[in-house]
């Protein structure tokens, strides 16, 4: 029985990078053995089991064989005859597909760390196009490591687009798609994780509304024309330097942007509905979508104008929502260049102030003055008026 250090955790510590989780994989044992030792099995598909102390995983190696379309379309055959170079060969990138023996020798069949220092994220084996999964994780790792100079390697850009082409993108179930774009919104260049899938033609089969939007120009806020899919990849990338933008706001500025200037209405409903999102999500994302640019104008609106947006937007009762959409729509401020920072744009700051004054009023106080049904409501509305009159107007 032999354990090796594999994946992540060898590729991080050999960048330099933190080590977030450690991965095992066990040459070999059984189950029986595992179980023996006090490893409880955890794996449904193959055998993998926790660190009775640790909680880390530790997988039996294994083979693979392609019985079908798709990601779920394969059997698995873990014993132990299975060589550790048999297991790292069914990984999808050679920078994944190195291992650590317990004295710290690299164990690199593969060449992955040669790929590391040359900065190429490149496919195993030919293996790779058996999978659709792994162009998202393909585009995935760019994302997170493009700020280090990576790029796919230019063999795997074509693997990839022979896959897009033979159709097995289209066996992706949106849950798996949405599961690996959640999970690029946290990483540094998200704007990468769309264009290695518009390079490979997976964006126009997975989000064909946001591909779409490379053919289209629009107006940003400071009035320059600009390519909209682009615009919108330069937001993402924007707000990934920005605290608290978080995956929402993220989402938002990438597909609630493709409804702009009404060249594609309801574009980001429908992305939203092909790819599953969450409620909190798509909510934020529609909100952006249809009030974006009614916000960025927000200066010149009179106090009626700012109470119907308030009230569209419902920030009375989701003011946590709110202050997501005001983030969302400075940050597209910034990436157009009409504001240097995200807290110095003026129209989300007096959006924010119009909530502020307003948000505390509510019917309770005017249905103890013995005020009922619609009255109550209409004493509201003017008492939220009057308190937005009483702020500063811009250039006061």
């Amino acid at each position: 029985m032999e354990v090796y250090l594999v994946g992540g955790a060898v590729r991080d510590a050999l960048l330099g990078r933190a080590v977030v989780e450690r991965d095992w994989v066990v040459v070999g044992a059984t189950p029986e053995v595992m179980e023996s030792r006090g490893f409880r099995p955890v794996g449904k598909d193959f055998p993998v089991f926790l660190h009775p102390e640790t909680h880390e995983e530790y997988a039996l190696a294994r083979t693979e064989r392609k019985t079908g379309r798709g990601y779920h379309g394969f059997s698995f055959h873990a014993a132990p005859d299975v060589t550790l170079e048999d297991d790292l060969v069914r990984r999808d990138l050679t920078v994944n597909a190195m291992a650590q023996r317990p004295d710290g020798t690299l164990v690199d069949p593969f060449s992955g760390h040669a790929d590391l220092e040359a900065r190429l994220l490149r496919h195993v084996s030919d293996a790779f196009q058996e999978d659709p999964v792994r162009i998202l994780r393909l585009a995935r790792f760019t994302a997170r490591y493009a700020p280090l100079g990576f790029r796919p390697a230019d063999e795997t850009k074509y693997l990839c687009q022979r896959m897009v082409a033979d159709g097995e993108v289209d066996h992706l179930v949106p849950e798996r798609v949405w599961q690996e774009l959640d999970k690029t919104l946290t990483e540094p260049c998200p704007s990468a994780f769309f264009r290695v899938l518009r390079d490979c033609g997976a964006l126009a089969r997975l989000i064909p509304e946001l591909d779409g939007a490379f053919t289209r120009e629009i107006t940003t806020v400071a009035g320059h024309r600009v390519n909209a899919g682009d615009h919108a990849l330069a937001a993402v990338d924007t707000a990934a330097k920005v605290d608290g933008a978080d995956g929402p706001v993220k989402l938002a500025l990438v597909l609630g942007a493709l409804d702009r200037d009404d060249l594609a209405p309801g574009h980001a409903r429908s992305a939203c509905q092909r790819l599953r999102t969450p409620n909190a999500y798509r909510a934020l994302t529609l909100t952006y979508a249809a009030h974006r640019n009614t916000a960025h104008a927000a200066d010149a609106l009179g106090a009626e104008g700012m109470l119907q947006l308030l009230e569209a937007c419902d920030a009375f009762r989701r003011p946590e929502r709110f202050s997501a959409f005001l983030l969302a729509v400075s940050v597209d401020a910034v990436t157009a260049g009409t504001a240097d920072t995200v807290t110095d744009y003026p129209p989300t700051r007096r959006l924010q102030a119009c909530l502020d004054a307003t948000r505390d009023i509510s019917g309770g106080r005017f249905a103890k003055a013995g005020l009922k049904g619609p009255a109550i409501a209409e004493a509201v509305q003017k008492e939220r008026l009057r308190a937005i009159e009483r702020l500063p107007r811009p250039g006061d």
